[in-house]
């Protein structure tokens, strides 16, 4: 009795190593699947509201049209992106009435919506023409990175701003991250190209970014949150110095601006789709030797907010998903995309 009582815990214990053995090929391959995933692009054509027809879907590889673009991903905005799209809207025209050489587009990209978001877009484009205003739906939630990368890779800007549908920060301020974009790129010009003229400069074709910063509130918040969000928060500022190293203090901050060239090269390569693709930006810049400078500007909270202590878990995942990728050589750098292609 007692050897068939050991022949069964045998093979109970090896059916136990079997299944956990198997479990672990299923997660690893899981893993493997992730880190070496790189979108691939499927945006070929955009829709005008208006007559209904297509219209040719640009790409970041082609020449710019515009001077700037404002990339504005949403995800069930239904409510907050009218008020944040008209305050934009009325910076922008209001701009361009006073500087003919002004040009700009805003490209919202619908992170599969489940509430009215889309048709408030299109509603705006309808209003402020397909030239100005564009939507590009991604059908299904893909996550905030993924659909930031969407509407810069289909941007047609020298500059190139990404900002929150929920108007958090003022539009206002990107005057402050676009003339801190020039003073940089007017010096790396010069010294790169010390025999050209000032006439040859273009500020899209010089690598640099600028990241919003709202680390001066930082001590105001320190003061008026719970003891425990300051901890984990904190924590994960040290994560993200472990897995990007210093520079920028304010990775997390939606109010991002790049030169075309700087956009190019990120965006081909960056791979995180949701909470923490900000940090590989940062980890991408290092690795590219693009010029970063960090802006303060204005921030308020706006009630509605989808970030929530419960995302400190993903964003976690997501950097060791990062750190491993790019150890193992599982994520690929695209050295080949420093230049536009002819129209």
């Amino acid at each position: 009795m007692g050897f068939l009582v050991t022949v069964a815990e045998f093979g109970f214990s090896l059916l136990l190593i079997v299944f956990f053995g198997f479990l672990s090929v299923v997660v690893f391959e899981a893993w493997r699947r992730r880190l070496s995933n790189v979108s691939v692009e499927t945006v070929t054509t955009l829709e005008d509201p208006k007559s209904l027809k297509p219209i040719p879907c640009p790409h970041i590889t082609e020449p710019a049209e515009k001077y700037l673009s404002l990339i504005v991903p949403a995800y069930n905005e239904e409510q907050r992106l009218p008020a944040a799209l008209e305050e934009t809207m009325d910076y922008l025209q209001d701009r361009a009435s006073r500087d003919k050489s002004f040009s700009f587009e805003i490209v919202i990209v619908d992170d599969g919506s489940v509430d009215g978001t889309k048709r408030v877009a299109f509603d705006f484009v309808r209003k402020h023409t397909v030239d100005n205003i564009r939507v590009i739906p991604l059908g299904k939630n893909q996550g905030k990175g993924e659909a930031i990368r969407k509407g810069m890779m289909h941007s047609r800007g020298q500059l190139l701003l990404m900002l929150d549908a929920d108007g958090a920060t003022k539009v206002t301020d990107l005057e402050k991250l676009e003339n801190q974009i020039l003073a940089v790129a007017r010096e790396e010009y010069s010294i790169r190209n010390p025999a050209s003229k000032e006439m040859d400069f273009r500020i899209g074709d010089v690598q640099v970014s600028a990241f919003g910063s709202r680390a001066h509130l930082e001590e105001k918040a320190l003061a008026t949150r719970k003891w425990y969000r300051n901890f984990l928060m904190k924590g994960f500022h040290l994560v993200v110095l472990l897995a990007a190293g210093p520079g920028i203090r304010d990775t997390q901050c939606g109010f991002k601006m790049f030169t075309r060239a700087a956009a190019r090269k990120l965006f081909t390569n960056v791979h995180l789709k949701r909470w923490c693709f900000d940090v590989e930006l940062v980890y991408l810049c290092k690795r590219f030797n693009i010029p970063m400078v960090e802006i303060s500007v204005k921030w308020s909270e706006i009630p509605g907010s989808k970030v929530n202590m419960l995302s400190i878990p993903n964003m976690l995942w997501e950097l060791a998903l990062m750190s491993v990728g790019y150890r193992t050589g599982l994520w690929k750098i695209h050295q080949a995309c420093d230049t536009e292609r002819s129209s």
